[in-house]
């Protein structure tokens, strides 16, 4: 189930005015556009559909978004221009046939996959869509960084004003540890009547090596691991390929 932040559908109509700096995706488009020429692509957890409709479908490319949360996609859908993508409320298990030139998992979407064999069929999925030597990018968090120990609300808490909203306050606090599981709060309050909305998330931070396998057991080419240039040290972007002929 999709976590409240995001299905819920007074979280969902804020999250981008919460969160409007969004040059974190712009690598992907380079990526897919300059350096691979994309013309399709599949954006598993599309979430309000800035990268899907705003960077892609803007610049011409084909576009199918699917993410869980039912509230995320209908932002998206009131977007203008929003006829240019297809959405599709799901899982990868809910997707039809396809052949996409590149599949991505933008922010944090690598690693909601908690338990092996989930993100093994993602990755499975991801394969099956892509065309023969057609492209994976997504990006993951290195665990040896440890930033879930900076995710506190002195450290985090903020209250940002929403236009026609009114001052929207919020923290991030985690609350457990668990091997690579990293369980946070994230609570939000609107003070124009006092809501609180609580939501409860949980991201997997598996190192570099284990992804990699995981990649070669899906069929996948590990063509390239980079640095994330808006994380410099912290995280990092992955590319592979969908072999031509194996």
């Amino acid at each position: 189930m999709p976590d409240a932040i995001f299905d819920n559908p007074r979280l969902a109509a804020v999250y981008d005015p919460l969160d409007p700096d969004r040059s974190d995706l712009d690598e992907y488009t380079r990526v897919l556009i300059d350096e691979q020429g994309a013309d399709s692509v599949l954006d598993i957890g599309c979430g309000t559909g800035t990268f899907a409709l705003l960077l892609l479908a803007a610049r011409g490319v084909h576009v199918i978004g699917v993410d869980p949360a039912a509230a995320s996609i209908a932002v998206a859908q009131w977007k203008p221009g929003s006829e240019a993508v297809t959405w599709i409320v799901g899982t990868v298990d809910d997707l039809p046939a396809l052949e996409v030139d590149a599949v991505t998992m933008t922010a944090n979407v690598a690693q909601v996959f908690l338990d092996d064999e989930e993100w093994r069929s993602t990755l499975e999925a991801a394969y099956a869509a892509l065309r023969p030597g057609g492209t994976l990018v997504f990006e993951a968090r290195r665990p040896e960084v440890r930033a879930w120990e900076g995710w506190t609300k002195a450290a985090t808490h903020r209250t940002v004003p929403v236009q026609g909203v009114g001052e929207v306050e919020e923290w991030v606090q985690v609350t457990h540890v668990d091997g690579e599981l990293v369980t946070f709060e994230s609570p939000t309050i609107f003070h124009s009547d006092g809501e609180r909305i609580e939501s409860t998330s949980t991201l997997r931070f598996r190192t570099r090596g284990r992804i990699e396998a995981t990649l070669v057991a899906a069929g996948f080419d590990v063509t390239d691991v980079r640095d994330l240039a808006y994380a410099p040290g912290r995280s990092w972007l992955y590319i592979a390929r969908r072999p031509t002929s194996r």
